[in-house]
């Protein structure tokens, strides 16, 4: 008897959703499809597919059963009707704002996010495909609502901000969103479902980059975009026609008539990645599908270990400041506690190191047991400089306006033991500021 993992709980989901025995040879791993596409079983079958009357596997750029058993996955442990996976965190938010936005639209993001997004949102997004972005303090409810007019199509924010840790009143916002009639697009990369769940506090979209703690082992990229089905696109038809006016390529077929709760998900698919294509692929998906099964247990000890180094940190004579919202006096630290399971706030936040640029980037290199990349969420520490590496293309006034001056320095804490980190750190600090050790 098939499993219904929908009813059951959050580890348990991710260990069985979307990954049944092999019904053929038994296999309890969930087998790599790597195959370009499928047979039909016949010319109506084919022709069934092409015309979206069928839904079955066909080219793997759009549908492969590996990748669609983590969309599965990462449906239930979101509490979503839908995913699609795609081939990074940055081509799910493209992949994401494709069925909301039109050339001249706008769409309102917080400033406060990976360095990445903000260039894709500025430079890409505005100059290529004419998506106008206005940034706000997603901590400002006021501001957020002030920044929406008449073109405005969506609200991005992060659960977690990555670098800076900021976290934003997700309910508030999402009140914001449903006045106005618009979306609320929530990254939930830093956080993971493990932690918090946005479509529980009126979020209607979750991207994550599954290349981070989703994956968790920093060998697969991929990302995803997940839709809560609870959208009314049809209500709002005027401004979102992608999704409630006849689409030409689908003989003028409505989405959301022909889908109903599936509609977003299904354009991603059937024309986010037919048109773009950056599909996932299913050596990524299966590697993916592998770190999820450990998602709750690797969160619990990044969160620990990253709150007792930030309390180190912040004790420490080399270090100016420390933002972690994982910290009791954080002024984020209320939200943590209402939106974070267990108070838990993931281990990606940041430091000031006294000095400047210089001792910023020395102490990236002086560290021995963390690695210098650009990367986050790996069961290895991790660091990077964001003003010379991540954040290198934002202006020196915005980036000093987000917290990320000149000897700001990003830590993502993995899972070793938290006093050889916390030894690797001190002594990056010392080294990069010329103090002495401790007799």
């Amino acid at each position: 008897m098939a499993l219904d993992t929908k009813k059951l709980g959050f580890n348990t989901k991710a260990l069985h959703a979307g990954t049944p025995p092999d019904p053929t040879t038994g296999a309890r791993q969930f087998p790599i499809h790597q195959s370009t596409a499928f047979v039909f079983n016949d010319a109506q079958h084919g022709a069934d597919m092409f015309a979206l009357r069928s839904m079955d596997f066909s080219y793997s750029r759009m549908t492969n059963p590996t990748v669609d058993a983590l969309q599965k996955r990462l449906a239930e442990l979101e509490g979503g009707v839908g995913c699609v996976a795609v081939a990074s965190g940055i081509a799910a938010h493209l992949v994401a704002l494709l069925p909301l936005m039109q050339p001249g639209m706008e769409f309102v993001a917080s400033s406060r996010i990976y360095g990445g997004t903000v260039n894709q949102f500025t430079n890409t997004f505005r100059e290529r495909f004419g998506w106008n972005v206005k940034w706000v303090d997603i901590t400002n409810p006021e501001e957020v609502k002030a920044a929406i007019n008449e073109k405005t199509r969506c609200i991005f924010m992060e659960s977690i901000s990555n670098p800076s840790g900021v976290v934003a009143d997700i309910e508030a916002i999402a009140k914001i969103a449903d006045s106005a009639g618009i979306p609320l697009v929530v990254d939930n990369t830093i956080a993971s479902p493990a932690l918090c769940r946005p479509f529980e506090h009126g979020a209607h979209i979750i991207t994550h980059s599954t290349t981070k703690y989703l994956s968790g082992h920093g060998t697969a990229m991929g990302g995803a975009v997940i839709d809560s089905g609870k959208f009314d696109w049809k209500k709002h038809a005027d401004k979102y026609p992608s999704l409630a006016a006849p689409n030409a390529s689908y003989d003028n077929i409505v989405f959301a008539d022909q889908f109903g709760e599936m509609a977003y998900t299904v354009y991603g698919i059937v024309v986010g990645l037919r048109d773009v294509g950056p599909c996932q692929s299913p050596l990524n998906a299966f590697l993916t599908l592998s770190g999820i099964e450990t998602l709750s247990l690797r969160m619990e000890r990044h969160s620990e270990n990253a709150l007792k180094v930030a309390e180190f940190l912040k004790a420490h004579p080399c270090v100016e400041w420390v933002s972690y919202s994982g910290l009791p006096d954080s002024q984020f630290f209320p939200l943590v506690k209402k939106y974070m399971k267990n108070g838990y706030a993931s281990s990606v936040f940041t430091f000031a190191i006294k000095g400047g640029i210089s001792e910023g980037k020395a102490f990236a290199e002086k560290l021995k047991l963390f690695s210098f990349l650009a990367n986050i969420g790996d069961t290895r520490s991790l660091v990077i400089h964001p003003a010379s590496t991540t954040h290198s293309q934002v202006p020196p006034e915005r980036r000093a306006q987000i917290g990320i001056g000149e000897n700001v320095v990003r830590l993502s804490i993995g899972l070793e033991d938290i006093e050889d980190i916390i030894a690797d750190i001190d002594q990056a600090l010392k080294a990069a500021t010329n103090q002495k050790a401790a007799a």
